[in-house]
């Protein structure tokens, strides 16, 4: 199904490179690469090209020739998995990893590598004529710097573990969210659509001219808003051309206020729709804040079932070391029984012999005693 190249080494890393053929026309569940040895180990690569229970590429490291290997046995490794970008865009996709490799966890890797459409999108390079490559890397010890002597870690220092990584970041998002929790917050209001407005040529009759300033009135109870937009340009419209009704103060405040009447609902419109912007944002900058509350409270529920976890397989361990040692002494008590047994097999094999021995010489010594025992009776008979 595939063709295998050879690994490559350097000092801080090897590494193996898997080219799969005829991708899309994969039927089984799952596939291994051929072994080979990185570092001082055998490897061998596990895919799902189906997906392991989802609508994803499956890649794994797994342990070759666990069942062959010592009771008990364990390999560390730090490893990276690369889905290579064949058209060299930039787009390889590298996830990176750790883990202690057992009998019970022989494989480990990643179930989510990367979506089956992503693989399929020949955008991405992933999968160029029906083949795919997939390379793994064993990541060895980085060598210190040039002229630079790294020191022994005091003994009383506690080795970094994954959680570590955890702690960090989350502690870093607490501080976020606090700082957010801080600043002020600001409102704003709601919009509605503009209408058009309406205006006549004719000089409206007094009537409507008291009924344009009574509307204006009303208008003016209150702050502008846009709704309110329609009705205050009628107001207007009908004012302006009116000839009696109002004062000469009133004619030239309406009519400055009426020739500027655009510009000053154009305003009120642009600070509508930026504070409508700005409330969408605000809502947006609202919901991520909320998740990231929220990842911060199961970060602390997760820390909480990681200690519960830790202490259960502490347990496990102490249960582990236990059944050991009885299997030890088992195994032990089972040498000595075999050496005891060895023993007296080849002590009833001695005894045997010594028993025909005697029983040679028990048979010779009856045919004597029958003969004096005959020789006895006749005397008997003679002087008895």
């Amino acid at each position: 199904m595939g063709k295998l190249a050879m690994g490559e080494q350097n000092p801080t890393s090897w590494k193996y490179t898997w080219k799969i053929t005829n991708f899309t026309s994969l039927t089984q569940k799952k596939y291994y690469s051929e072994v080979f040895t990185l570092g001082n180990n055998a490897w061998r690569i596990l895919i799902f090209p189906k997906g392991n229970t989802i609508d994803h590429l499956s890649i794994y490291l797994d342990a070759a020739d666990s069942t062959r290997l010592p009771y008990g046995w364990s390999i560390s490794a730090h490893f990276r998995m690369i889905l290579v970008d064949q058209n060299n865009y930039g787009y390889s996709r590298i996830k990176e990893t750790e883990h202690n490799f057992t009998a019970r966890e022989s494989d480990w890797g990643f179930t989510s590598f990367i979506p089956l459409s992503e693989v399929h999108d020949s955008c991405n390079g992933y999968l160029v004529n029906n083949t795919l490559t997939i390379v793994a890397e064993i990541l060895g010890p980085h060598p210190p710097v040039e002229n630079t002597q790294l020191a022994e870690p005091p003994a009383n220092i506690p080795q970094a573990t994954p959680t570590d990584t955890f702690d960090t970041y989350f502690t870093n998002l607490e501080e976020i969210i606090k700082a957010a929790q801080s600043s002020p917050a600001r409102g704003g209001s709601n919009t509605s659509n503009q209408k058009s407005v309406l205006s006549t040529s004719e000089a409206p009759t007094l009537e409507e001219v008291e009924n344009a300033k009574q509307s204006l009135k009303e208008c003016l109870s209150d702050i502008f808003k846009l709704n309110v937009k329609d009705r205050l340009a009628e107001a207007m419209s009908t004012l302006s051309i009116a000839k009696s009704g109002l004062s000469l103060d009133q004619q030239k405040s309406v009519e400055a206020f009426w020739a500027n009447f655009d510009e000053f609902t154009s305003d009120f419109l642009t600070f509508e729709q930026d504070n409508a912007e700005f409330e969408l944002q605000k809502l947006l900058k609202d919901q991520m804040f909320a998740t990231m509350k929220k990842n911060h409270e199961t970060h602390i529920s997760y820390k909480q079932l990681l200690g519960d976890l830790t202490k259960e397989e502490e347990e496990l361990n102490k249960k582990l070391e236990e059944v050991k040692s009885k299997r030890e002494k088992l195994i032990s008590n089972w040498e000595i029984l075999m050496v005891e047994s060895e023993e007296a097999k080849s002590g009833h094999k001695d005894q045997a012999k010594k028993v025909a021995e005697a029983e040679e010489k028990k048979r010779i010594a009856e045919e004597r005693m029958s003969r004096s025992t005959t020789a006895w009776s006749n005397l008997k008979t003679l002087f008895g």
